[in-house]
């Protein structure tokens, strides 16, 4: 063994036989379930079109709040019309995407929508070189198509300075990989007695624990959680974003991850906090259905008025909710006119009611969306 490794729960006697206090999780899994059942319940009563609006805002966040986590910013535009083309959501103008945000799409449409697939080395591997396409992380060659090596010393989650640097977890050593992997996917493809919430996170906790890859691990393991939790539910359709709200408690989910896997093969605390991630999440999916209505009715009620694609745009920035005070000179910068074009533009749209001139005007003029 590595110094220290005694200290981390996959070197305990009876790994991987994580365990958990199932009367102590009973309230939460019941009230899991309530809120599911209360946002299906919203989502039966709109249209399919509303369903897939949902969802597509619903994967976006997924998408990128699984990114930022691990501290990478992808496009949000980029990552709506990847998965608005997949699903075949009709967005209007599509904007450009790159290979790095095509990667993570791939991930997790197939995680989600292809949740009954068995869990295997390949989709992994394939998942692993989707989100690395050049084969690298930065500017680190990364490993694709294989478990790491340990090459370079312990697999180790780190913060801080080289020259202070704070080890917060140690993965197992690469020679017992095969091992470990081959357990967790015979149980990940198995009928097993957990219920279907708890098993979601356990798999997460599991796959994170191993860390079998050079890097992207974090991403995978959410992405490893999103296919069970599509399993709990039993649809390829995702009305909810599990990673975006872990992003939200993000020193909160390293926190227990680090408890967690210092600690005892009991895990009860982990699921805990796991459900109550998951409820807060149903919770947000809410607001998220509220926004969609919202737009869905703004534009029914807009049916019929010319407008041209300047305006168009702008509108659905603000929509989808525009950062900052919108003033003329955004308006030219996003759409590319001039400041006389995008005047224009608005002034035809607050003389529509559509806009309206913002309350304390300071040194520009602000706009925003009147919505009754």
């Amino acid at each position: 063994m590595f110094r220290g490794q005694s200290r981390y729960i996959w070197a305990k006697a009876g790994w991987p036989g994580m365990h958990y206090e199932l009367p102590v999780l009973a309230a939460a899994l019941t009230e899991t379930s309530r809120l599911e059942g209360a946002l299906l319940g919203r989502l039966a009563d709109v249209g399919l079109g509303l369903r897939d609006q949902a969802s597509l805002a619903a994967l976006t966040d997924d998408v990128v709040k699984t990114s930022e986590i691990e501290g990478e910013h992808l496009n949000v535009a980029s990552v709506r019309s990847s998965l608005a083309r997949r699903l075949g959501v009709d967005i209007g103008a599509l904007a450009p995407v790159d290979r790095n945000v095509e990667g993570v799409v791939e991930m997790i449409l197939d995680a989600t929508a292809n949740f009954s697939a068995p869990l295997t080395e390949e989709r992994l591997f394939a998942w692993h070189a989707s989100l690395f396409p050049t084969g690298f992380s930065g500017m680190s060659p990364v490993t694709i198509g294989a478990w790491r090596d340990d090459a370079s010393g312990p697999m180790q989650v780190v913060s801080g300075p080289d020259h202070r640097r704070k080890v917060h977890y140690q993965a197992p050593p690469a020679t017992s990989l095969d091992a470990e992997m081959a357990l967790f996917l015979q149980w990940a493809n198995a009928s097993t007695p957990e219920p279907a919430l708890v098993k979601a996170g356990l798999a997460h906790l599991w796959f994170v624990t191993i860390h079998p890859f050079d890097d992207g691990n974090g991403r995978i393991a959410r992405a490893v959680g999103d296919l069970f939790l599509a399993r709990a539910d039993g649809s390829p359709q995702r009305f909810y974003s599990l990673s975006a709200q872990i992003q939200r408690d993000r020193k909160a989910y390293y926190d227990i991850l680090e408890r967690t896997q210092k600690g005892t093969l009991d895990v009860t605390e982990w699921l805990a906090w796991f459900l109550a991630t998951l409820q807060r999440a149903l919770a947000n999916a809410h607001s998220t259905l509220d926004a969609v209505l919202v737009k869905a009715r703004f534009w029914q009620n807009l049916a019929g008025v010319a407008l041209n694609e300047r305006q168009v745009k702008m509108i659905n920035k603000l929509l989808d909710g525009f950062e900052g005070k919108l003033t003329s000179t955004k308006w030219a910068v996003i759409t590319k006119c001039s400041p006389d074009t995008a005047l224009r533009d608005i002034n035809d749209l607050v003389a529509r009611g559509v806009l309206r001139k913002m309350e304390g005007g300071g040194r520009s003029t602000g706009y925003e969306l009147q919505i009754s």
